[in-house]
């Protein structure tokens, strides 16, 4: 079998001839990135570039910022829905964009289901990480894999190596059509400490203010608690309090500190804040949807909810808040549960693993 080494020196064998390439080169093709510290769009794929630069693959991202038409807020899907007749045009400055960035890559790595619109035509070999967020609306991954599964496996099907980052997107992916199919969850830094709660309790929510999210349930269920929230969106006028889109440095003392920490999506690919919290040691309710399962095992690692039942909601923040000894031992779990899920060591490699599989 092809083999990656630890420098990311490649090796493949094609009709019984080696080939080995000095440096492994990708151009990672993707609809939502980060334009700042700020920004947190697309922040989850920034992290895995990081990653995967320090061991050594030589990575080119091709973004909206390399788009032409749509580079505002909101990301490509945002744009199409506020100025779809300029759908043709964006598509083949994808294209383009994508062709100069891929010239001499070994690799192009996709990022979500529709970017499989446009990938191929860098005639390169494609894996392709399907993510579902829930803002792409009825082009989330999993929404159109279900919806038209015709078309979503013709699309799957022009990648060598599909990757879900939950194991329902792998196993939809899988019976949609895909050749190769694999599960690899997003990766989550674990500080080295657990901070103490602070007095009056706090409930924290981080993400996005938009209604996939459920937050309408969120602020239906925590009315008269010491409610923080970390976010912005479409739904801000609801929760006049929260604090916008926070960096990541003053994030982690809002999860240091949280007693509780709620993720009540109607929608959720994976639910990187609900690992991130976790990893601090926090015990979470959250509801029983998509990733969010894969992170949450019931009365285990932290609660889980029905998606859009605030009532319930609100009933297991209560039992939460009131009993401290079940915090701690949800929060040790949960800790113990994402270090071993979502560490980095184990996403690289198995990230490194697939693009072998893809060049092989």
């Amino acid at each position: 079998m092809p083999t990656i080494a630890t420098s990311c020196t490649f090796a493949s064998s094609t009709g019984g001839r080696n080939r080995i390439l000095a440096k492994l080169k990708v151009a990672v093709f993707t609809t939502s990135y980060p334009r700042g510290e700020g920004d947190f769009a697309g922040r989850f794929v920034a992290d895995l570039v990081e990653r995967l630069e320090a061991r050594g693959v030589e990575i080119t991202v091709v973004g909206p910022a390399d788009f032409r038409g749509f580079g505002g807020p909101g990301g490509v899907v945002a744009g199409f829905r506020r100025k779809p007749w300029l759908t043709p045009v964006v598509l083949v400055s994808m294209a383009r964009a994508l062709r100069r960035a891929a010239g001499d890559a070994d690799l192009v790595h996709a990022q979500w289901l529709a970017s499989m619109l446009v990938a191929p035509t860098a005639r390169k070999p494609v894996a392709l990480t399907l993510h579902g967020s829930g803002s792409a609306g009825r082009f989330q991954d999993l929404q159109f894999m279900a919806k038209a599964p015709r078309p979503a496996g013709a699309l799957l099907r022009r990648a060598r190596v599909v990757i879900g980052v939950s194991s329902q997107l792998t196993e939809a992916a899988r019976h949609a059509g895909a050749r190769d199919a694999r599960w690899v969850p997003n990766g989550v830094d674990l500080p080295a400490e657990v901070g103490e709660e602070t007095d009056p309790p706090e409930v924290l929510y981080v993400g996005r203010l938009s209604p996939e999210k459920g937050i309408e349930e969120l602020v239906e269920a925590t009315r008269g608690l010491n409610l923080v929230v970390a976010g912005d969106g479409p739904l801000r006028s609801l929760v006049p309090a929260a604090l916008g889109f926070v960096p990541r440095p003053e994030l982690e003392p809002l999860y240091a500190r949280a007693a509780v920490a709620v993720f009540p999506s109607r929608i959720e690919g994976f639910g990187v804040a609900c690992a991130e919290a976790m990893a601090h040691g926090r015990a979470v309710v959250a509801s029983a949807v998509g990733g969010l399962r894969d992170l949450v095992k019931d009365d285990e690692t932290g609660l889980l909810v029905p998606a859009g039942d605030p009532k319930a909601l609100r009933a297991a923040i209560d039992r939460l808040l009131a009993d401290e000894d079940l915090r701690r031992r949800l929060g040790r779990a949960a800790r113990e549960h994402i270090a071993e899920l979502c560490n980095w060591e184990r996403v690289t490699t198995e990230t490194l693993a697939a693009y072998e599989a893809a060049l092989a």
